[in-house]
């Protein structure tokens, strides 16, 4: 499965979330080390629901860039 993640820029480091799975979250202090991080959260966050026997949503979330002037 492929997750959309967003990356934002913070003081001094990055953090990352998944649309598609609340409270999936990480941090780092490149964006290489936060797209890292995010790989293993959203690994752990999916072994947690599988465990609590929670149902997997599937991606649904689109990325687009869009132009503006």
């Amino acid at each position: 499965m492929k997750y959309a993640i967003v990356v934002e820029s913070a003081l001094g480091n990055y953090s990352a979330y998944v649309p598609d799975l609340p409270g999936c979250v990480a941090t780092g202090k490149t964006v290489e080390d936060v797209e890292q991080q995010i790989r293993e959260a959203i690994e752990f966050h999916l072994e947690g629901m599988r465990e609590d026997g929670d149902p997997i949503p599937p991606p649904s979330s689109h990325v687009e860039y869009v132009d503006v002037a």
